[in-house]
């Protein structure tokens, strides 16, 4: 039988999980409650994992998190008990999908329940925060969650509120019975026949060739966008040995980590396909630039830079020189590290669209010292390919999968 785990803060969402809690509950169907609230006690409903059971999952005790010094300090104590329940429930077969109702702490605290939960795991967050110009990081993370706007504030039930929750509750439903009959009756592709893949508006046609060549071979593609988020989930899916091959054709969020752009996945991108020992074929596609806000926004430090005008939104700027070189030493030291085999292929005639021949961000000289560092500092053994190319040329694409086929025997 699935259970759904329901998260709220219950000295103030009490009735308001208790009254989506019963639309949920029909025959085949069970429900958890879990209390993520600090200050006051549990309001028109009892919880099935408390709030102390979840503090002590947390290393500590509810009193003492309460006296933590600041509501931030204890609601991040707190993040870290749910976290750990939610983690054991579905270990124990008791989480099949999470609902949760929220302002901002209690948002935040369900959605690091979560966050570790596996993809494919239906997630639902109700909360007032869903609306205008919101930064959904700390609710989404790099997992699928869905995150729904409750219009008016969580407290009480009336006209609105019931059609908000009842729509909420059938969603959670829905989504956990169409999970279950998905397990029940698709046959999942076998890992090593999943390969990953990285791109960007600026590599899409290299990209869309390599699956256009790979699917009638058996293998299923998945493509990450490569936007500080992409990056991050590909890895995550390589730790949990859902990937059995990368072909990470686009590595930019390595040089936003350097310089300070928006696409900054961390410190520890380029590592996971390594670590778990996966072919990959690494390609430093888009490496030549970083991704800042609108034109007028750009910091001043910046201003004197080449940029490219990708759209409202977004300015490219082009790197230099040295931050190319650096670029380089710090994918050699990555790939040098990894466990299984890897490949490296860089297009010589450009790395992006607004790298070529011509264009605002082509300069001979600047990736040449990129290309020279790189495969001084590649372990010998690690095969490197110039290719006289675009990024988005047929013969790249045609060397990248050679290379592919070539590590994946």
């Amino acid at each position: 039988m699935p259970t759904i785990l329901l998260i709220a803060t219950l000295d103030t969402k009490g009735p308001e999980i208790a009254y989506v809690r019963d639309r949920i509950a029909r025959p085949g169907i069970a429900t958890l409650i879990l209390d993520s609230g600090i200050l006051g006690e549990p309001i028109g409903v009892a919880a099935d994992v408390t709030r102390e059971q979840v503090a002590r999952a947390a290393g500590s005790d509810i009193q003492q998190i309460r006296n933590a010094g600041s509501r931030g300090a204890a609601v991040e104590i707190m993040m870290r008990g749910v976290a750990a329940e939610c983690a054991r429930l579905y270990a124990e077969g008791r989480c099949d999908g999470i609902i949760s109702l929220g302002g901002a702490e209690g948002a935040v605290l369900a959605a690091a329940g979560m966050q570790t939960l596996p993809i494919g795991v239906p997630k639902i967050i109700v909360s007032p925060l869903a609306s205008g110009r919101r930064i959904f990081g700390p609710f989404v993370g790099i997992r699928d969650v869905v995150v729904m706007h409750s219009v008016i504030d969580i407290l009480g039930i009336n006209s609105v509120s019931r059609l908000i929750f009842d729509q909420a509750a059938g969603a959670i439903v829905g989504m956990v019975g169409a999970m279950q009959n998905r397990n029940n009756n698709e046959k999942p592709t076998p890992v090593k026949k999943v390969v990953a893949i990285t791109m960007l508006g600026n590599t899409t046609k290299g990209v869309e060739m390599l699956k256009r060549a790979l699917e009638p071979r058996g293998f299923e593609v998945l493509v990450f966008h490569s936007n500080g988020v992409g990056g991050r989930a590909m890895e995550v899916l390589v730790d949990e040995g859902r990937i059995g091959s990368v072909i990470d054709f686009t590595t930019d969020e390595l040089t936003d980590h350097l310089v300070g752009g928006f696409h900054d996945a961390g410190p520890s991108r380029l590592e996971a396909a390594g670590a778990r020992g996966i072919p990959q074929v690494v390609v430093p596609g888009c490496v030549d630039f970083f991704v800042q806000g609108p034109r007028d926004s750009v910091p001043e430090k910046w201003r004197g830079r080449r940029t490219y005008y990708q759209n409202p939104s977004f300015t490219l700027v082009r790197t230099s020189a040295d931050e190319m070189v650096s670029i380089a030493a710090t994918m050699a030291r990555k790939l040098n590290a990894a466990k299984g085999p890897v490949a490296v292929a860089v297009p010589t005639a450009g790395l992006s669209i607004p790298n070529k021949p011509d264009g605002e961000f082509w300069d001979v000289e600047c990736d040449r010292r990129f290309r020279e560092t790189l495969a001084s500092q590649l372990r010998p053994d690690i095969p490197f390919a110039e290719v006289d190319a675009h990024v988005n040329d047929r013969a790249f694409a045609d060397a990248v999968l050679k290379l592919f086929f070539d590590i994946i025997q």
